[in-house]
């Protein structure tokens, strides 16, 4: 457990406690089966060799992949539409960060939002994440209906296709629209190595619970970095920036802006 701590601490900062070590054994045994290896340290030996950089991303595909949903935590799409949307000019083109988007549906939420009350298209998605099986995923933009249950019924008639024959029981985001959303990996420990640009609105949700104090300080810190002043950061509603000093006033719980 201790070798897999360090290792997932130093390439992704992710903060592994020795309660998740089911969790661990749970994720990975099944990649153990299909290598024929018998001990998690044969795993280890293998993704921290010299060529095991391709094992170890499969690695932490599968320890950080978290299932999510459209319109997850709908407050902060409500902010979006009813109060930040109404004070920006049409005219103004806004640039909107997923930082941790996971299987997509995050983005993919954002730009259904955009695309209705911003018509005239002057916006941008920007959707990120640590792990290439998720973004791969993403990119396709084909998933479970169970995953849409909260997409209003206007947006799924105007943004989805319903599957058939193969495809039955999912539905497919609309090609002009998944076409309006970039996905890129990006390593949340690391962002100084590309250059992303400025946004307005950065959604970090359901992230920095993973990271322990100081982690979470740094990738913060890197985070509003690339917030234009007057911008607005929002993470999940059971993570909390109390504490930090960050240069952030508090909007409402969850929700901060940079002055």
């Amino acid at each position: 457990m201790l070798l897999f701590q360090r290792l997932f601490k130093r390439h992704i900062g992710l903060h592994l406690p020795v309660s998740k070590k089911a969790l661990l054994q749970s994720r990975l045994g099944g990649r153990l089966q299909e290598l024929g290896l018998r001990e998690m340290s044969q795993y280890h030996a293998l993704i921290v060799a010299d060529d095991g950089a391709e094992e170890r991303q499969r690695a932490i595909d599968l320890i950080t992949t978290n299932e999510t949903y459209f319109f997850r935590e709908q407050s902060h799409f409500d902010f979006l539409a009813k109060e930040l949307l109404p004070t920006l000019g049409s005219d103004k083109a806004l640039r909107i960060w997923s930082a941790a988007s996971s299987t997509g549906e995050e983005a993919y939420t954002l730009a259904m939002l955009l695309d209705h009350y911003r018509p005239v298209g002057n916006w941008s998605v920007f959707a990120s994440d640590i792990s290439t099986r998720v973004l791969s995923f993403a990119r396709r933009g084909l998933y479970p209906m169970a995953r849409g249950q909260n997409i209003p019924s206007s947006y799924l008639r105007r943004y989805c296709l319903r599957g058939t024959d193969a495809y039955e029981g999912h539905f497919l985001v609309e090609g002009a629209l998944r076409r309006k959303v970039e996905f890129a990996q990006r390593n949340l420990t690391d962002l100084d190595a590309f250059d992303d640009g400025q946004f307005d609105l950065i959604f970090l949700r359901n992230v920095i619970i993973y990271f322990d104090f100081p982690t979470k300080i740094q990738v913060l810190n890197a985070v509003i970095k690339r917030l234009r002043p007057g911008g607005h950061l929002i993470v999940g509603h059971s993570e909390s920036l109390h504490g930090m000093d960050l240069g952030l006033e508090m909007h409402s719980p969850s929700i901060y802006r940079k002055p």
